[in-house]
């Protein structure tokens, strides 16, 4: 078995090699090839434990991804989700690779929101803006940056303090990609004239108003993976366009961004366009104006890992990554 942190997966894997590893397993979840079996996940009072099985026949492989994701980590210095995910040969049952789960849920989740915009983004696209500084916000960004040539991102979460201290990493982890990144105080400031916004909190209410997002913007949300959780302001449901989801089965097992209003009745299934892959397939619509508002909701499931952990992998091993257990 091979063992792999996080240095050694990114020698071998780019945000550029996530993002298309996401698609490819959007497009393969919507011709069924998964087993994907709804995450169970263990509250309590310190945090969630959730245990992400999944199996594809057509790569020979299996995974499970444990996740813990604890707010209460942020006070000691550690990732607020963090994990393992272990890769499995779908014949022999052998377990092949360890690999450091909180990387690879971070490339693969920042990964979802690079393929929505690399795939519903406007090409002329020039500002994005990000609400949320936690341990999944850097990877969200690189992904930003990765679909689209952006000349500034604006970041903006609760604490002014921590968002200043993450707008000054990312400026030296990530400037190489050009675009100017700042701070923001406010929220509505932040997603006002952005042409890409990240949503990645774990917010119970809406982090930003939808007054404020711009026509032609696609919005990526990704922190409401429990019913009580609700980043987006409900009304932008009046002003978009399409709603995509990465898998709607899991959405609509969790996520409070669409349940709530669903509940409330303010929002209704006929309005959804449809999961991301059977776009990719070429099943459903995608952006048919520049001024399309699409929402794109996506909570993360377990074949996500699965992907990302095999080509992880096959990298490691041809290029002699790894550490040998």
């Amino acid at each position: 078995m091979i063992l792999l942190n996080k240095e050694d997966i990114k020698k071998v894997f780019s945000m550029k090699d996530a993002i298309e590893a996401d698609k490819k397993c959007y497009a393969l979840n919507s011709e069924g090839k998964f087993v994907v079996p709804l995450r169970p996940v263990i509250s309590t009072e310190k945090g969630n434990f959730c245990f992400m099985p999944s199996y594809c026949e057509d790569m020979n492989a299996a995974a499970c991804k444990i996740v813990n994701i604890m707010p209460g980590n942020s006070a000691l210095g550690l990732p607020g989700s963090i994990g393992q995910v272990m890769l499995f040969d779908g014949e022999t049952g052998v377990a092949k690779a360890l690999l450091d789960g909180t990387y690879v849920t971070a490339v693969r989740t920042g990964a979802a929101s690079g393929a929505a915009f690399d795939l519903f983004g406007r090409e002329d696209a020039k500002i994005g803006a990000m609400i949320g500084t936690g341990s999944q916000a850097m990877c969200q960004l690189e992904a930003m940056l990765t679909a689209r040539k952006l000349d500034e991102v604006r970041v903006a979460a609760r604490d002014f303090e921590k968002t200043t201290a993450f707008v000054e990493k990312a400026r030296e982890e990530l400037g190489h990609y050009g675009a100017k990144i700042v701070a923001c105080e406010d929220t509505n400031k932040a997603v006002d004239g952005a042409d890409l916004v990240i949503l990645v909190t774990v917010s119970h209410e809406p982090v930003c108003s939808a007054e404020y997002f711009k026509p032609g913007c696609v919005i990526s949300a990704v922190g409401a993976y429990q019913y009580e959780m609700q980043e987006l302001d409900p009304a932008v449901f009046d002003k978009c366009s399409r709603i995509y989801f990465d898998n709607m089965e899991a959405v609509l097992s969790e996520s409070g961004d669409i349940l709530k209003p669903l509940d409330a009745g303010t929002l209704s299934k006929e309005q959804f366009t449809g999961d991301i892959g059977d776009y990719i397939l070429g099943r459903i619509p995608g952006r048919e104006s520049d001024d399309d508002i699409i929402v794109y909701e996506n909570v993360g499931f377990g074949a996500l890992d699965l992907v990302a952990a095999a080509q992880i992998v096959e990298a490691a091993e041809k290029a002699g990554i790894g550490t040998i257990w």
